[in-house]
């Protein structure tokens, strides 16, 4: 297990208190907090070198598009990516998968299939279904196996020389569940030889190795703000192929090598698809927060989670009532704990354990598709870190026996 008291220190918000109470914060499939050094870093940007970037060659601007070329540098090697060239910054994970999906329109053609899960949040899910109807296209969606794994069967059953986009996430926000993308990839090249394969990496890069050239994906799409970073900033992978042969759907300063009055012509990558001013100290900060997940170590991090899920489940289990929603498969079990109780509706869990400085989130977590399969409501979840400890859990445990009693 983490030293997790030792790293709370390092995040300033575990200082303060939540309702009279010690905050444990257990929503970081939503958002993670920001270590000290990361919140210093976009302080000491606009007190010491605030400046645009790549637009000048004054000393504060030489300094911020340095700093700024250093993390996209720093990401390539953190998701192993052949070139810092294959590094979009964008805002968020939705807005990368947005991108894609535009970026492929012209791919995409009438009766061509685009196959998604039924765990996709609807950041990986709407934007595909919104493509299939621009262009007639059928929008294919794989089931789950009754160990609330993806069927595999069905998966394969849905590829054919017509699929043209595969959309799969690494981790389901809900499930916790964790797909084998090297897997899947292997799957799709055997079965849909022209399918252009996309991962949502959003619940799984914080948490365990990402090889983006292992898993030999199209393109690969994550947030800052899910592993330490700063909110406001996403990162968009893509084969150096892809970024030199689509056409940008941005356009505006920074993106352009020349324009006339005839004809514009657009920088080379990535500068052709970052379009206007970036989140430049948002970025710079997000250097920060991959150094501090690599100091810890990513194989740390994801053994500790498992440690606290376990925890969770044999503590959870005794209760009468409560169903806990995670694959069967220890090996495809992650650090998200999804659960509801037969008496009591995901909201109220949610409102007790804020009262007792627990924060974690109620709802259907942006995915109705796998609720409604599911058949319930809502879930109430909680999604740990490296800063929780067993001891959060079991003030968690403590707050659904309160609950139980509360409703009994």
């Amino acid at each position: 297990m983490l030293n997790s008291p030792l790293i709370k220190s390092s995040f300033p918000i575990f200082s303060k208190k939540i309702n009279g109470k010690n905050l444990i914060y257990l929503d970081n499939a939503s958002t993670t907090q920001k270590p000290k050094s990361v919140i210093e870093k976009i302080t000491d940007f606009y007190e010491s070198y605030n400046s645009n970037i790549g637009r000048s060659a004054t000393t504060l601007a030489e300094k911020a598009t340095q700093e700024f070329e250093e993390t996209r540098e720093e990401v390539k090697n953190f998701i192993n990516a052949k070139y810092s060239k294959e590094i979009i910054f964008t805002r968020n994970t939705t807005e990368s998968i947005n991108q894609i999906a535009y970026l492929l329109e012209d791919k995409v053609k009438e009766d061509d299939e685009i196959l998604v899960t039924i765990f996709e949040h609807h950041s990986n899910f709407v934007p595909w279904q919104e493509l299939a109807k621009r262009k007639n296209a059928k929008f294919l969606v794989a089931n789950l196996d009754k160990n609330l794994e993806l069927d595999i069967e069905d998966f394969k059953k849905k590829l054919s020389d017509k699929t043209k986009i595969v959309a799969v996430s690494a981790t389901s926000n809900v499930l916790g569940l964790k797909e084998d993308m090297e897997n899947l990839s292997k799957i799709i090249k055997a079965n849909a030889k022209n399918a252009i394969f996309i991962v949502d990496g959003a619940q799984s890069i914080a948490h365990e190795k990402t090889n983006v050239q292992k898993i030999d994906c199209d393109f690969f799409a994550f947030s800052a703000h899910k592993m330490l970073g700063p909110t406001g900033v996403g990162v968009l992978y893509a084969k150096s192929f892809w970024l030199e042969n689509l056409n940008p759907i941005l356009f505006g300063g920074s993106m352009i090598s020349e324009v006339s009055t005839d004809k514009t012509y657009y920088a080379d990558p990535p500068a052709k698809f970052e379009a206007g001013t970036p989140d430049i100290s948002g970025v710079i900060a997000f250097k920060e927060a991959i150094k501090f997940l690599k100091e810890i170590g990513l194989e740390n991090i994801e053994k500790h989670e498992k440690e606290l899920f376990k925890s969770a489940i044999s503590l959870f289990s005794k209760e009468q009532g409560i169903k806990i929603f995670a694959p069967k498969n220890p090996e495809k079990q992650s650090g998200i704990f999804s659960f509801t109780h037969e008496k009591i509706h995901a909201h109220d869990i949610s409102q007790i354990f804020n009262d007792e400085g627990i924060m974690i989130r109620a709802g259907m977590h942006c995915a109705h598709p796998l609720h409604e399969a599911l058949e319930t409501p809502a879930t109430a979840r909680m999604s740990f870190y490296l800063y929780n400890s067993e001891e959060d859990i079991e003030n968690a445990y403590k707050a659904i026996q309160k609950a139980i009693k509360l409703f009994s």
